[in-house]
């Protein structure tokens, strides 16, 4: 009976030295942890980008690499520089949807303020209620977009305001008539006079103006913004390991990068669908470049809670289907998919950069707080009286 005794009080203190010293350990671990992180929150929010931990990288995005930061000043091109007069007036035609074939849309309908300057659509609607193609991608902070759209046809956003006019599924009038019906309406002449010093109305300025009122829709300095000028505590432990994810192990910065939050460049993610009645050549349309098909232009990530869905053709939401789709590579079918495309048989291969990440739930729920920091508070503009 005794030596029963003695065996079970031996059990007893054995479970309880291994049971603390489990959670000793567990607590070292925490505490290892939680000094990582805060060592972390020093570094980036030291206002010295110097101090950062080393990004990880992709070889094959090095040439197009520039550190995540603030945004940089707007520059204007010299043939349509920046006035007051002339982006009220850009402000003025963006809302106006006499430029439209049926008098009822607007780059508004399309791009509003209080959504993130987009729709939060999957496909945008159109002219007699026509359903398009590719998600609508925001325009703020467009003035930093070297390219336009997602196949980047159009080179500047002179050349880009022209284009939703003539769009036969989004405003489907044509530019020269658009102009006639703006030139009509005498309440637009001293706007234009103002903008532009006499009172024509050119498509070309109609386009100049647009264009530099959406050279003004820039992003107020975000939580991200203050952070990394030395409010460190304005960021939490998630958001911390989140931006610091999506420098390393996230592999992120391959393409969204700059203080854009975007290398500016196209990028082929495997979502083509190649073969079937959603496909989408991107790039491939413009170029004509067997190996651009399937490619589009990396959108930024500066406003991303509030632009969704997401991707060219909206398939994703919510964010954190975007992130696991990343992680896990988006793995594609053993057989390659392929098309036929004006008698020529097109195949898509996605870019090297897209892997296997293997990010655990915790991961990316980190990353997605992080994300959040990059988004402000959703605007609310008055919209401009229109000229009759």
């Amino acid at each position: 009976m005794k030596n029963g005794l003695s065996w079970f009080l031996v059990l007893v203190i054995s479970l309880f030295l291994l049971n603390n010293c489990i959670q000793n350990k567990a607590y070292k671990a925490l505490s290892e942890e939680q000094d990582f992180i805060n060592k972390l929150r020093m570094l980036y929010s030291s206002g010295d980008q110097k101090q950062w931990p080393k990004p990880v990288l992709d070889a094959g995005a090095l040439d197009n690499f520039t550190e995540i930061g603030h945004l940089p000043s707007v520059e204007f091109p010299s043939d349509n520089p920046y006035s007051i007069e002339k982006a009220t007036l850009g402000k003025t035609l963006f809302y106006d949807p006499r430029l439209s074939k049926s008098n009822q849309i607007a780059c508004a309908s399309c791009h509003d303020p209080e959504l993130g300057w987009t729709d939060n659509r999957t496909f945008s609607f159109g002219h007699d209620r026509q359903v398009g193609s590719r998600n609508a991608m925001t325009i703020m902070n467009v003035a930093f977009a070297k390219s336009l759209f997602w196949d980047g046809r159009a080179a500047s956003l002179e050349q880009q305001s022209k284009m939703p006019i003539e769009d036969v599924k989004e405003m489907s009038e044509h530019i020269d008539i658009a102009t006639e019906k703006i030139a009509k309406i005498k309440g637009y002449e001293f706007l234009f006079e103002k903008a532009f010093g006499d009172k024509k109305v050119t498509k070309e300025k109609i386009a100049k103006a647009i264009a530099t009122f959406e050279r003004t829709l820039i992003s107020p300095a975000s939580k991200f913004d203050k952070f990394i000028d030395g409010q460190s505590s304005l960021y939490s432990d998630d958001e911390v390991m989140g931006l610091h994810l999506f420098r390393t192990k996230a592999q992120c910065m391959n393409c969204h990068n700059s203080g854009y939050f975007s290398n500016n460049q196209f990028e082929n993610d495997g979502t083509s669908l190649l073969g079937s009645k959603h496909e989408d050549l991107g790039l491939y349309l413009i170029t004509k470049k067997p190996e651009d098909v399937g490619k589009f232009r990396v959108p930024t990530l500066r406003e991303i809670t509030r632009t969704g869905p997401w991707m060219h053709n909206g398939a994703f939401t919510p964010l954190t289907d975007v992130l696991t789709f990343y992680s896990n590579g988006n793995p594609e079918p053993p057989k390659k998919k392929s098309t036929v495309h004006e008698g020529i048989t097109l195949e898509s291969e996605k870019s090297d950069k897209l892997k296997f990440l293997d990010l655990s739930p915790i991961e990316i729920r980190q990353l997605e707080a992080f994300l959040g920091t990059l988004s402000t508070r959703p605007q609310r503009l008055t919209p401009p009286v229109l000229p009759q």
